[in-house]
This record gives C-alpha cells, structure tokens and sequence, in this order.
C-alpha cells in the first residue's frame, strides 16, 4: 500500500486530549479517520484492517471497544436474514 506523510494542525486542546506524543495523536487521528470511514460504509472492514496495518481480527476488536458495530443491518435486512436462515432450516429437515 503506497503512503502519504500528511502535516495537519490541530487545536492544543486536541492535542492534549490525544495524549501530547506526535506518534499516538498521528495514530489515534488515523484510527478515528479510518473507523469514520467504516462507518460511512466508504471502506470494507477488510480494507479498513489494511490501511491499519493490523488483521481484521484486530480491527473487529477495535470497533467493539470503540462502541462501532461490526453488524450493522436495517430492520429489513435483519428479518430478510431471518428468512434465508428459516428458508435453509426447512429445506434440510
């Protein structure tokens, strides 16, 4: 994956609440931009796990204690799920 140095300014304040190290704040705003960009449904978690270096796994593990869902269907698309699961169940019985 090809990379990008990118010089931002930001507030003290943020900075302060990222912790005042360079090299955390750069990985907590790269963090926060990439499971914004999850969020949005702009990346996949796979590709998300990609641009964090990290295996997906990983990555599952950094939306839970981020409070992001890993699942994140409508109430359509959950009862849709339900069905398919139902569908299988009776055709195997």
């Amino acid at each position: 994956m090809e990379i990008m140095t990118l010089e931002v300014t930001v507030p003290k304040d943020l900075y302060a609440a990222l912790g005042f190290s360079r090299a955390r704040a750069a990985e907590q705003l790269k963090e926060f931009s990439v499971l914004g960009l999850y969020q949005e449904r702009r990346i996949s978690a796979g590709k998300a796990a990609e641009m964090l270096n990290m295996h997906k796994a990983e990555f599952i593990r950094l939306l839970a204690r981020a409070g992001v869902p890993y699942f994140d269907y409508t109430g359509e698309e959950l009862a849709n799920e339900f069905l398919v699961v139902d569908h299988m169940e009776r055709r195997r019985d």
